[in-house]
């Protein structure tokens, strides 16, 4: 009786070792679960689904608005590639430079073996084809509002590993917005008009950054009633709705001189009152996280009483 007692405890003792053997076998694993690399997807503004083995490690930036995200969310070091547009931060003056909007130079953004591409736009689909040719993963942003922009801003954080930065860009992002809006949301609208050319005369109508920035703002877009984001402004039209704000961006050949000399200029209450505004072109239109500084800019030449 004895001995059957001791051969049921050893059997035992061999079956639960089995199932610890068992289970420590699988419990590196679980324990580092480092060691199991995930697949990074998300999908970009033209419906493609981006899909990188791990977080980008080499990037091509071709827009100065993905530039400043990449270094808002930490990830400045990956970039290897930039445009000759890219002014800000300081740091892109040091990285190579690797074409304009008037053409890129593909052999050398190949050669600097990025793992990721960012557009802004779809770009061109001969250039895409050659980059995906060589590898190189292909992402396409275009936002077309301020929410548009934060929904970039996170997902180049997951592209990069750097999601919890990108979060918290976004969450400062929300909290100065909110911060503005409160102050002007009291303040009598005013009329208001962004000159983006001169001649011929071409505004900021529904559907561009400028419209959806001044709204914000506490002003009225007097070109509200236009047909696309860019159009060509009649400048009857213009003298008729009679702005009370006029803004123009600091890179127009346009001055307050100039504007003054303009048949019928001498009646819109904007230059009559002093009310013209020059803002930092690349705050106001480009599609970073710097575009709440724009729309600071824009709140402060409307209602110039606000802190």
């Amino acid at each position: 009786m004895k001995k059957r007692s001791l051969y049921l405890l050893l059997a035992l003792l061999i079956i639960l070792g089995s199932i610890s053997g068992c289970s420590s076998s699988t419990s590196p694993a679980e324990d580092n679960p480092q060691q199991v690399a995930e697949t990074i997807e998300i999908t970009d503004d033209f419906g493609k689904v981006i899909t990188l083995e791990k977080p980008a490690e080499k990037i091509v930036s071709l827009a100065p608005s993905q530039t400043e995200i990449l270094f808002a969310i930490g990830a400045g070091e990956k970039v290897v590639g930039v445009t000759t547009a890219d002014d800000y931060p300081e740091e892109v003056k040091e990285i190579e430079k690797v074409g304009g909007f008037d053409g890129w130079n593909l052999e050398m953004i190949i050669a600097l073996e990025p793992d990721l591409v960012i557009n802004y736009g779809q770009g061109s689909e001969e250039d895409n084809k050659r980059f995906e040719e060589a590898g190189i993963v292909v992402a396409s942003f275009l936002p077309e509002t301020i929410d548009d922009v934060m929904d970039t801003i996170e997902k180049i954080g997951v592209l990069t590993g750097n999601s919890d930065k990108a979060k918290e860009v976004v969450e400062d992002m929300k909290s100065e917005r909110d911060e503005i809006i409160s102050k002007v949301k009291d303040l009598e609208t005013k009329r208001v008009f962004y000159e983006v050319y001169n001649d011929p005369l071409m505004t900021a109508g529904p559907g561009s950054f400028i419209d959806e920035l001044i709204n914000l703002a506490g002003g009225e877009n007097i070109a509200k009633d236009a047909d696309s984001p860019y159009p060509q402004y009649d400048v009857e039209k213009l003298i008729e709705k009679n702005p009370e704000v006029y803004l123009i961006p600091d890179d127009s050949t346009t001055t307050l001189e100039t504007l003054k000399e303009r048949p019928g200029f001498e009646n819109i209450d904007a230059i009559k009152n002093s009310q013209v505004y020059f803002l930092d072109a690349d705050i106001v239109s480009r599609a970073g996280p710097r575009i709440i500084q724009g729309l600071e800019e824009i709140a402060k030449a409307i209602h110039p009483e606000i802190d």
